[in-house]
């Protein structure tokens, strides 16, 4: 099975606190596939935000991830069952789950081995939804500088994985029955130049970059960059695609 990577623990508090939400469409969406709304299990959970809105649907929410980190520090519910478990193997009997859910985490995975225990844990009819976002976009002259740091600064730092997040996971092999979303989602934040710097801070090619550079950090030079374009605005409006794949799980 393949190696498991943990590039979040270090910075599981900057995770918390800057990365964005998802809305409530995107639920709404693989919500209405679902047959029944016993048990679904949110997979690489990290801080917990999808399976605090799962709570509100389901009877019974098991999140799990592999960060030890980010479990402690998840949102809380009294239906939601935390693990800290690799997502190829768990402790889950078969045929639990009505849905299955992955944000921004499937990428990480042996896709052969966790594919193998999606089938195993859900039930027959039971809905996977697996999805991401790609980068950010706020206006064509911030674009660019954000473009050229991601491409030419980090580029070289990201792991092997983040090919996938290029590609919008259409390279992911997804053994369902797919199910066509009904329309594209993005999500849409309003943040400051600080947020957008925290945000930048815990993406873990910034985090590896660091690590082999005698942990200097290369966001503040972008920032300086950013300020001279920023102008007068205390914020401005933030734009990030959102990709997915949903399926059912025959047996």
């Amino acid at each position: 099975m393949k190696k498991a990577l943990d590039n979040f623990s270090k910075q599981a508090n900057v995770y918390k606190k800057f990365r964005p939400t998802y809305p409530l469409e995107l639920y709404k969406q693989l919500l209405a596939h679902v047959p029944e709304t016993g048990a679904c299990w949110d997979c690489g959970t990290g801080n917990g935000q999808v399976a605090v809105v799962l709570f509100d649907y389901f009877d019974k929410v098991f999140a799990t991830d592999l960060s030890e980190a980010q479990i402690s520090r998840a949102m809380k519910g009294s239906n939601i069952t935390y693990a800290v478990e690799r997502a190829e193997k768990t402790h889950f009997q078969g045929n639990t789950f009505d849905l299955i859910t992955v944000a921004q985490a499937a990428h990480w995975f042996d896709f052969d081995a966790f594919n193998k225990e999606v089938k195993r844990v859900a039930k027959n009819n039971a809905i996977v939804g697996m999805w991401g976002y790609g980068l950010l976009r706020i206006e064509p002259v911030i674009d660019e500088l954000i473009d050229q740091f991601y491409v030419n600064v980090v580029g070289p730092y990201w792991d092997s994985e983040r090919k996938y997040i290029d590609a919008a996971y259409e390279t992911i092999p997804f053994p369902f029955d797919l199910i066509e979303a009904s329309e594209q989602q993005s999500m849409g934040v309003s943040w400051t130049e600080q947020h957008l710097e925290g945000f930048l801070n815990s993406w873990s090619a910034v985090q590896h970059y660091r690590n082999k550079n005698q942990n200097k950090n290369p966001v503040p030079e972008l920032m300086k960059a950013l300020s001279k374009v920023w102008d007068d605005c205390a914020e401005k409006e933030i734009r990030f695609p959102i990709f997915m794949k949903m399926g059912k799980v025959f047996k």
